[in-house]
């Protein structure tokens, strides 16, 4: 059992926490963290990198920087990020696999800082990519601040998924149904369920002190996708590009802090076009 699989049997109970001044604190230490692990990266994701090697980056330097790499362990996965490019919509397993120019791929990482989980990825873009991929991934970041823009106290959750499902199929895009944001704070994975499609005015009501990511998947095709073999990978099944945005965030009494913004002003790895 991995250092967060205790961590969540100890604190999760199903019910949405409303953390103190004290936790804001503690989820802006483990958001720099994983913004400033996600920034390391960014030079090395270069035609001819082999996933594997930007995992043990990763893991390194969350390791040398004191803190825990909450993904290496738990529930069974054996690596500290997940790397997913083109049309692999989330959870791939890094390994032999080596990045070509033109892939975009999204990398997600989440970090353990003073008991608190810091959630985020970003898309990269290996070398000039495509168009059609620069714009993907340009609507799925729009997307999420759309969604983000949906967070303030009394809104509910349904009005995220609303803001973010309007604008991206307005793109001619669609949103993954398969995967949701989630709570966190001291748990990984917690309560409320953050869909990224519905009705405005339905799900929980925002209340100052909830945390939880919001984390669009925006496929170019449709929204279908399957699981492979492994049990962890998740790709679309008409083939699509895939990209995916995502930020811890807290509810304020006047709206939403990002726990996750980089501290360099890397929100957004540049994607040439072609």
């Amino acid at each position: 059992m991995s250092a967060t699989d205790l961590t969540d049997a100890d604190y999760r109970s199903g019910r949405i926490k409303l953390h103190t001044p004290e936790d804001f604190e503690g989820m802006r230490a483990a958001g720099r963290l994983g913004a400033e692990c996600l920034d390391m990266l960014t030079p090395y994701v270069v035609p001819g990198v082999v996933t594997d090697d930007l995992d043990r980056l990763a893991r390194e330097f969350i390791l040398d920087h004191g803190a825990i790499p909450a993904c290496l362990g738990y529930r069974g996965y054996t690596k500290t990020v997940c790397i997913s490019p083109n049309h692999i919509v989330c959870h791939g397993i890094p390994g032999e696999r080596v990045l070509r120019e033109g892939d975009i791929a999204n990398i997600d990482v989440t970090v353990i800082v003073g008991g608190f989980h810091g959630d985020t990825s970003r898309m990269y873009g290996v070398g000039p990519v495509a168009p059609r991929a620069k714009r993907l991934v340009d609507v799925t970041y729009e997307a999420f601040e759309r969604g983000l823009a949906a967070v303030k106290p009394g809104a509910r959750t349904g009005d995220i998924g609303h803001a973010i499902q309007s604008y991206v199929e307005s793109m001619r895009c669609s949103v993954v149904r398969d995967f949701c944001g989630h709570g966190l704070g001291r748990v990984f994975h917690d309560a409320p369920n953050i869909l990224h499609f519905g009705h405005a005015g339905t799900g929980e009501v925002l209340r100052p002190g909830m945390f939880f990511t919001i984390e669009p998947m925006v496929n170019l095709g449709k929204h279908p996708v399957k699981l492979l073999a492994d049990g962890w990978t998740a790709v679309t099944r008409d083939k699509s590009l895939s990209a995916q945005c995502e930020h811890s965030v807290g509810v304020t009494e006047t709206g939403a802090e990002v726990f996750t913004i980089s501290p360099t002003g890397q929100f957004k790895p540049p994607i040439v076009s072609a």
